[in-house]
C-alpha cells in the first residue's frame, strides 16, 4: 500500500480525500480527533493540506481501516511511534559529546583570546 503522493506545496481537501480513499467528512473528523492533523485555512477557510500532513493522513487511515485500530488505539499508536522515532534517529554517544564539549570550548576560549588581542 505504497502510494505515490503528487510532487505538489499543497493539496486541497478533494485531493486528499480522492488519495486516502475516505469522504471529505472523514478528514474534517480526523482533524478534530487527532492534535498533529492541522492543516492550514485559507482566508475563506478552505483546507490546504501539506505534504507531511498527506502521509499522517495515509498513516491513520491505514491504522484505522487496515490494521483495525480504534481512533484511541491510532492516536497511542501515532504518540509512541513518534516517540521511538525520535529517540532512534538521535543517539546519544556521551563520550564523543564530552570530547566535542571540549572541542568546542577550547574553539571559544580561543576566539575570547584572539578578541582580547585588539
Amino acid at each position: 500500500m505504497n502510494l505515490k503522493i503528487p510532487d505538489k506545496l499543497f493539496f486541497k481537501i478533494g485531493e486528499v480525500a480522492k488519495l486516502a480513499g475516505v469522504e471529505q467528512h472523514v478528514l474534517r473528523y480526523w482533524e478534530d480527533e487527532f492534535e498533529a492533523l492541522q492543516p492550514n485555512k485559507n482566508q475563506s477557510g478552505q483546507r490546504f493540506y501539506e505534504k507531511k500532513d498527506v502521509e499522517l493522513i495515509l498513516k491513520i487511515q491505514r491504522l484505522l481501516y487496515l490494521e483495525r485500530y480504534t481512533i484511541a488505539g491510532a492516536k497511542k499508536k501515532l504518540k509512541t511511534s513518534g516517540k521511538k522515532s525520535t529517540q532512534l534517529s538521535l543517539g546519544f554517544d556521551r563520550e564523543s559529546f564530552l570530547d566535542q564539549k571540549k572541542e568546542i570550548t577550547s574553539d571559544l576560549e580561543s576566539i575570547l583570546e584572539f578578541l582580547d588581542k585588539d
